[in-house]
């Protein structure tokens, strides 16, 4: 006798959209690649903004990002002024800042449009993210650059300067652009490690127990990655880096507990209401 009952097909449950979802996830290829110019369009767009603004405001944010400098140049007794040494090193520089601030201004934008492209192959519960995951990524983002700043970046230029001898310090504004951009941009990315941790257990890439039974080796790589980034030969430097990222990572496996917790916990409503 014919039933009505169709087989169900491996992976299902993750490809087959459920009722409450709505027909984004249906798309065919070429709408897909559509979707992707629009959003990369939109993502340009909002960077080109960013940037315009950028450039207006890079005189006055130089200004800021200068104080540390200027305070360590005081502290060990010199005179307290950044030069540059070219005819365009000023101007340069100022637009250089100003294409930087522009995608930092532009990140929510770009961050939102890049979960807008993902979020149709995601449950609606999944979708509810987005809001957090913007505003954490921006958050930790914005939260590495003001530890560079206020802590990291006063201790290094000190330490710097503090290897006077017989030399009088000349420092070009470019220079030091260079140096507090590896800092300030290396530490807001080595602070999104949370928000990577929590993407990759989104999608079943990594546990808990994963990450806290690969512990040591996280602790290897985070020391490798610490003697590299640390832009003085100090071992105080290196070791306050590698406190900072064990402790993100620490926290990012509490976020991925959380998460499969959650995960585990859905899946067992959806067993027991089947």
């Amino acid at each position: 006798m014919a039933t009505d009952i169709q087989p169900e097909l491996p992976f299902s449950g993750r490809i087959a959209l459920k009722p409450e979802d709505d027909e984004g996830g249906r798309m065919s290829f070429f709408e897909h690649l559509v979707e992707l110019r629009k959003r990369l369009i939109n993502s340009a767009l909002a960077i080109g903004v960013g940037m315009m603004i950028g450039v207006a405001v890079s005189n006055k944010v130089f200004a800021y990002m200068a104080r540390p400098m200027l305070a360590a140049l005081r502290a060990a007794h010199f005179e307290d002024k950044l030069v540059y040494t070219s005819p365009t090193g000023a101007i340069s520089l100022l637009i250089n800042l100003g294409l930087y601030l522009g995608i930092v201004i532009a990140s929510p934008v770009v961050l939102y449009q890049v979960w807008m492209f993902i979020a149709p192959g995601l449950y609606r519960h999944e979708r509810r993210a987005m809001s957090a995951f913007v505003f954490s990524s921006l958050a930790l983002f914005l939260c590495g650059i003001a530890f560079g700043y206020y802590v990291s970046l006063p201790y290094i230029l000190k330490f710097l300067i503090g290897f006077q001898g017989p030399f009088k310090p000349l420092i070009s504004i470019n220079e030091y652009f260079d140096l507090i951009l590896v800092i300030l941009l290396g530490l807001g990315l080595m602070f999104e490690l949370p928000v990577l941790i929590f993407c990759l257990s989104l999608f079943g890439i990594v546990t808990p127990r994963f990450l806290w039974k690969n512990i040591r080796y996280a602790v290897l790589v985070i020391t490798l990655l610490a003697a590299i980034v640390t832009p003085t030969p100090d071992a105080t430097t290196m070791v306050l880096f590698m406190g900072v990222l064990l402790g993100l990572y620490f926290i990012g496996i509490g976020v991925s507990y959380m998460v499969v917790r959650k995960r585990e916990k859905r899946l067992a409503d959806e067993s027991g209401a089947s």
